[in-house]
């Protein structure tokens, strides 16, 4: 069965960009109850068999995903896939960004800049309606795409290759910013680990 992911820094080590409070109900709560309604969910089901495999949780998420395609299997499934990739991608120290980044490279050939990437993934998150992510995502054959998501969906449910997200649910951020969305998303790059999303990236 599934389980609550452990974070990969201390709880307060993304403050002030996100505070311990913030993480301990998004990640022990919010996070919690998705993981144990997915359990509950699948038992009895196609999807319990998939838990006993040697595959990683993410892989299993991800086929869950798009087998689901609705529902409540789905929702529960792409919000644990969503935030373990969500709160994996951060780093407690400004990242540092290597020049011989292929994911750089593909920013900057398609955007330009750094800064123009990064102004219409904000701008992106800030006119979502309602709840749900923005995202970076990869074709297979390595092109680039800014998208908005509502709900649980992400790219993994469209077969693209998710790189990088935003969450923009409201409890994401609102106890440290209240309703000043575009606030907690410019903050959000201060702690992105890009060594991660190059990862990612490089994994097509």
């Amino acid at each position: 069965m599934f389980t609550l992911i452990d974070l990969p820094y201390a709880i307060d080590a993304l403050e002030p960009v996100i505070s311990a409070r913030t993480l301990e109900f998004h990640h022990g709560k919010h996070l919690q109850g998705y993981v144990d309604n997915l359990n509950k969910l699948i038992v009895g089901t196609e999807f319990e068999t998939l838990c006993h495999s040697e595959r990683s949780e993410e892989s299993i998420l991800a086929e869950i995903v798009a087998k689901a395609s609705s529902g409540p299997v789905f929702n529960n499934a792409g919000q644990i896939l969503n935030h373990n990739l969500y709160f994996t991608q951060f780093c407690p120290c400004h990242s540092e960004r290597s020049e011989e980044s292929l994911l750089l490279k593909q920013i900057a050939t398609q955007w330009g800049t750094l800064a123009a990437f990064q102004k219409e993934f904000e701008t992106k998150g800030a006119t979502l309606f309602g709840s749900g992510w923005v995202w970076l995502q990869a074709d297979a054959t390595g092109e680039l795409s800014i998208a908005q998501y509502a709900g649980a969906d992400n790219p993994v449910a469209q077969g693209l290759k998710p790189i990088l997200t935003f969450d923009v649910w409201e409890h994401a951020y609102y106890l440290d910013y209240q309703n000043r969305r575009p606030a907690h998303l410019a903050a959000l790059w201060d702690i992105v680990d890009w060594k991660v999303l190059e990862g990612r990236y490089q994994a097509l």
